[in-house]
């Protein structure tokens, strides 16, 4: 018998609604924006600006004139911040979107198909914003970014240093943990001043130096050409200029955080004792007593959480999680919970996605330092990574550690670490309460063993 044709589905009449009537979209470039408005707002609905910053006040003045409200844009580069700036200036609601989840439809793609189709899924509501944290915030999140970029620089050359050095054969490294240190730098000083002798040299450790100073004259008998000293001064010359200069970022932050704190009373309960010592690269100021009073809460009584790690995160993901309604939503935002994707009711993949977010990977080097600590968080590393491996052990800390980063943010709760005995102890009973599950399952019974164990020679 010949199959039946299936008789098609008669389709549904009902068009979507409008959301957002007040909306535009615009189509972000290097040297000129794309703009279009609803086409009954104006006889040219799409018109083109300049990227100077004239033109842009004249754009957000034609927008105003349309009677716009709400601007659609992707984030391009960095070409999309004078111009979300300017417009969130002038009071429109600016949505910054990931340009992944507004990709046209196949066909001709042109400034103006895309500034068309952006207005167009935002005036029916089909576009979500960005999280961009509040002003004072990004103000905040810009200097801890740029003091980033300078450590990094810096970093590079101290390694040009140490391979100056190499080059004359002065083995510095190898007797000092930090060639930028007390004694590190004393020495590298005296070298580039034109101070050769090891003897002499040997002179500038430091007290609590573990190498002896025997050793450390023996390490630097070195070639001293002048090429490599040139190179060794050049160096220096740079790394405490950018010194200097990470010096002035920590002004500017400490400022900022005095700013968002101005309008904040400070906390009725006493700052809580701190718990580690400080690190390298953190900022020159007590960074604890301002997070205090931002936050309400001491985050670094989290372990793995340091002062400049707590900072930072504030400075990617604000001081208010209500952002996300859920801890799961921000785990998500992260890229630290598992994407899965399903098709025909099986489970086709369930790994996160691949993220640049910067706080997710700020998590992830807290969970490493965690799993060499002796605490709750550090046994249920080292579990996971002897289980699974230490990548996904890494990614399901970097998550507990975000769970307990929003919730003492959002809800005030203060963490206690229980013990790497409790923690054990926990795990031990979810074992046992599975295998007597799986035992009823099958018909058996579980039965501890009471006798004591007889060794076999």
């Amino acid at each position: 018998m010949p199959e039946k044709t299936p008789r098609p589905r008669p389709r549904s009449s009902r068009q979507l609604s409008t959301i957002h009537p007040d909306a535009a979209g615009l189509d972000v470039g290097s040297t000129f924006h794309v703009v279009a408005v609803p086409s009954d707002r104006d006889d040219q609905p799409v018109r083109t600006f300049r990227t100077f910053t004239g033109d842009l006040h004249h754009l957000a003045e034609w927008l105003q004139q349309v009677g716009i409200t709400t601007v659609a844009m992707e984030s391009t580069g960095v070409y999309w911040i004078p111009v979300f700036e300017i417009l969130e200036a002038c009071g429109f609601e600016v949505l910054l979107v990931n340009a992944r989840h507004v990709k046209n439809v196949p066909g001709r793609k042109t400034d103006v198909n895309d500034a068309q189709w952006l207005q167009q899924l935002h005036q029916y509501g089909l576009l979500r914003g960005s999280f961009r944290p509040r002003e004072g915030v990004v103000r905040l999140r810009a200097y801890l970014r740029h003091r980033e970029r300078l450590v990094d620089d810096a970093a590079s050359h101290i390694q040009r240093m140490q391979k100056a050095l190499m080059q004359m054969n002065v083995q510095l490294h190898h007797v000092v943990s930090d060639i930028t240190g007390l004694t590190g730098l004393r020495i590298i000083r005296a070298i580039v001043s034109g101070n050769h002798t090891p003897e002499a040299l040997a002179a500038f450790r430091d007290i609590r130096c573990h190498a002896s100073e025997a050793t450390i004259r023996e390490a630097l008998i070195g070639n001293y050409r002048p090429e490599h000293v040139f190179a060794l001064r050049h160096a220096l010359e740079f790394y405490d200029v950018l010194q200097t200069k990470i010096g002035e970022c920590d002004v500017e932050i400490e400022a900022v955080l005095k700013m968002l704190n101005d309008a904040r009373p400070a906390p009725t309960d006493p700052l809580p004792s701190v718990r580690h010592a400080k690190a390298r690269n953190e900022p020159r100021f007590e960074a604890r007593p301002a997070l205090y009073t931002l936050l309400g809460a001491d985050l670094t009584q989290i372990h793995g959480f340091g002062p400049y790690t707590v900072l930072r995160l504030v400075g990617e993901c604000g001081d208010d999680m209500r952002k996300w309604p859920t801890d799961k939503h921000f785990t998500s935002w992260l890229s630290l919970a598992p994407g899965n994707k399903i098709s025909g009711g099986h489970l086709l993949s369930s790994k996160t996605r691949r993220s640049a977010n910067r706080a997710a990977a700020l998590l992830r080097i807290a969970a490493v330092n965690v799993g060499r600590t002796e605490t709750a968080l550090g046994a249920f590393y080292r579990r996971l990574a002897a289980r699974i491996g230490k990548a996904k052990a890494v990614t399901a800390t970097a998550r507990k550690l975000a769970v307990l980063f929003y919730r003492a943010l959002r809800f005030g709760l203060a963490y206690v670490d229980p013990g790497v005995s409790h923690y054990e102890a926990r795990y031990r009973q979810r074992v046992i309460h599975n295998l007597r599950r799986r035992a009823r399952d099958f018909g058996f019974s579980l039965v501890a063993d009471t006798a004591p164990s007889v060794g076999v020679s």
